[in-house]
């Protein structure tokens, strides 16, 4: 730690805070405008990005005039936690203007690496600092004085050169594999619909389409589905489906720490897949009290209410390992009568277009749509037989078991980014790293 040394970030950048609004005036000059949510968003500004145009004046083109190594901070949020959030410019962007809520710091190079600062400004310790020094009630903001007195560990340049690489080549790893995952979820949505309305043929493959095989087709209310396939309300495949229990029968206030029974709750009902990161108990005894509302292995779970990017109706199964729980209110618990229809395949019901259409039609609530058990009994859904139900089941399972191999290694790689950043921007932990090159030595 003897070669590091801590700096104000004013020390090290020039920093500008910008007043340039998203609104356009005749008479100035039009502009790409970086704006709080392109900041939010991305580790590092590309030229790939798309931004909005507005004007500035030629003042204002001149002083927040967006290059390459730049370094920009949300300046203001409606919450602290939001506060100094950076992104690094890594292209030339013509015409490319820092917005308002935002500063611009153009980092003198010869000292700090641009990346390096990037990577400081994201620390704990320095997140921390904006968090204390955020000012506001309804709406939080950074003082000039406060960016300005940022302290910043520093190490040589030429190991801000050798580290910033070496985050920047994890990040590049994040990014590949979050677009491995939205190519795959993309992938598994195109198989959803052709699974609902192709179906898997005799020969365990998807049917022809329609336009080519007509004959192995019905239309129906519901839509064209393979003519093996039956109609039936949603009623007749369930054994039960029970909503939570009455409110003063489980409320927070008999919640309890771990030990004790799981609590399941609408915020563990994901689309297909069930949200194991929210954990809330109850007492055995209190448990034992709601054992009509008790969840078991293979269950399927319903969000009765919608939130915000999440539709009623979506559904997952709760885990086989995971002990029995209890549903809680907004949250049904449904079981099939196995020899009508397997439990897996009805979550996939539920989550295909074909239900998720209708359940628009019974919504309620205005800001919080919502469904009785009453009205999802009444969905209309296509009956396959439960061989074709099975390999329905298998064909999804594959695409989602790759989905889920790449969210491993995503969450893998981002604890990874976070010891790293741990250890590479405090100098409190000593990091092997090569000798400085005659390019990265710096000055």
């Amino acid at each position: 730690m003897s070669e590091w040394k801590i700096f104000h970030l004013d020390e090290l950048a020039d920093i500008r805070v910008s007043n340039v609004d998203k609104k356009s005036q005749s008479g100035e000059s039009v502009v790409r405008l970086c704006n709080y949510m392109d900041i939010y968003s991305n580790d590092y500004i590309t030229s790939d990005l798309k931004f909005m145009e507005a004007t500035a004046s030629a003042a204002e083109c001149e002083k927040f005039k967006v290059a390459q190594g730049d370094v920009m901070i949300t300046k203001d949020s409606e919450t602290p936690d939001d506060i100094g959030i950076p992104t690094v410019v890594l292209d030339d962007i013509d015409n490319l203007v820092c917005g308002y809520h935002l500063a611009l710091i153009k980092p003198r190079k010869n000292v700090v690496n641009p990346i390096f600062l990037s990577k400081q400004l994201a620390s704990a310790d320095v997140s921390s600092y904006f968090s204390r020094m955020a000012a506001g009630s309804t709406r939080y903001g950074l003082s000039n004085g406060a960016i300005g007195r940022t302290r910043i560990p520093l190490p040589p340049l030429f190991k801000q050169n050798k580290i910033a690489v070496v985050l920047q080549t994890v990040d590049t790893a994040i990014e590949k594999t979050e677009a491995l995952i939205e190519k795959y979820q993309q992938i598994k949505a195109g198989l959803m619909h052709d699974l609902f309305t192709r179906g898997i043929g005799a020969d365990g493959k998807l049917r022809p389409p329609r336009e080519q095989a007509p004959e192995l087709y019905q239309q129906t209310p519901i839509g064209w589905i393979p003519k093996e396939w039956e109609i039936h309300k949603l009623g007749y495949a369930l054994e039960s489906v029970v909503d939570g229990p009455f409110g003063s029968n489980l409320k927070t206030e008999h919640y309890v720490v771990d030990p004790g029974v799981r609590v399941v709750r609408l915020q563990n009902v994901s689309e297909f897949v069930y949200n194991d990161s929210d954990k809330a108990y109850v007492s055995g005894q209190h448990a034992s009290f709601l054992l009509r509302n008790k969840v078991v292995g293979g269950d399927v779970l319903i969000a009765g209410l919608g939130e915000e990017r999440y539709p009623v109706g979506r559904a997952c199964c709760y885990p086989d390992d995971i002990d029995p729980a209890i549903n809680k209110a907004d949250c049904f618990r449904a079981r099939c009568n196995p020899n009508v229809m397997k439990n897996r395949f009805f979550m996939l019901v539920l989550n295909s277009e074909m239900a998720r259409s209708q359940i628009r039609r019974y919504e309620q609530g205005v800001t919080r749509p919502r469904i009785n058990t009453g009205n999802l009994k009444r969905l209309s859904i296509g009956v396959p037989d439960i061989d074709e139900q099975a390999q329905i089941v298998a064909k999804f399972d594959t695409a989602q078991s790759a989905i889920q191999v790449e969210q491993n290694n995503l969450e893998k790689l981002r604890q990874q980014k976070l010891g790293l950043m741990h250890d590479l921007l405090t100098g409190k932990v000593r990091v092997k790293l090569n000798e400085p090159s005659p390019e990265m030595a710096g000055g």
